[in-house]
């Protein structure tokens, strides 16, 4: 089997995603930079800056590279059993490295670089959002939420805990905390009876 131009960059690719991850995690995310990332995975600066402009735009791509299969949800027909594994899977990504302390530091990088913000919300929040939305409208057309609920309500009611605990407070995301979440807000959300 011949070594194709395009295998070798994929290849490359990937070295450098896989290198920063690990650069992220040692040394943390302030003190990262392409020339670390450059020299350890044995890639030049400039073939660096030709695919990403900035280590922020190098990070979520080396980040959304990791699981954004794991985020995926279930439908099982059962909308609270669907949102707990779910919710939960996503919070054990982020109480684990490299994901967790890398995602907050690139949600911190969002507030000061409009560009970051908007890649972050194009290619990973708003699609996360719009999932969930989804398995909340199929549940809804099932029966198993009111009709009237507003789903979109629904989502920032669900995410917004989750991200003021992680990084607000910076208390631990647990299991037990999500369902809590979700039984207050079931509470508002199921049929009438």
């Amino acid at each position: 089997m011949t070594d194709t131009p395009h295998r070798r960059g994929a290849d490359r690719t990937e070295a450098i995603m896989r290198t920063t991850l690990e650069l992220g995690q040692e040394i943390g995310y302030a003190k990262l930079s392409i020339e670390a990332v450059a020299a350890r995975a044995g890639a030049s600066k400039q073939t660096i800056y030709r695919r990403w402009s900035s280590k922020a735009a190098l990070l979520l791509d080396s980040l959304l590279s990791l699981n954004e299969p794991a985020l995926d949800y279930p439908d099982t027909g059962d909308i609270m059993a669907d949102l707990r594994a779910q919710i939960h899977s996503a919070v054990d990504l982020l109480a684990r490295p490299p994901f967790g302390p890398l995602y907050k530091a690139l949600i911190a990088e969002a507030q000061h670089d409009p560009q970051i913000a908007a890649a972050l919300n194009e290619r990973f929040i708003t699609p996360q959002a719009d999932k969930t939305v989804a398995r909340l409208k199929t549940a809804r057309d099932q029966g198993q939420l009111s009709p009237a609920f507003d789903l979109d309500l629904a989502m920032a009611i669900l995410s917004g805990p989750l991200y003021f605990q992680l990084l607000i407070t910076q208390e631990p995301l647990t299991h037990e905390y999500v369902d809590r979440i979700l039984d207050a807000l079931f509470a508002g959300m199921s049929p009438a009876t």
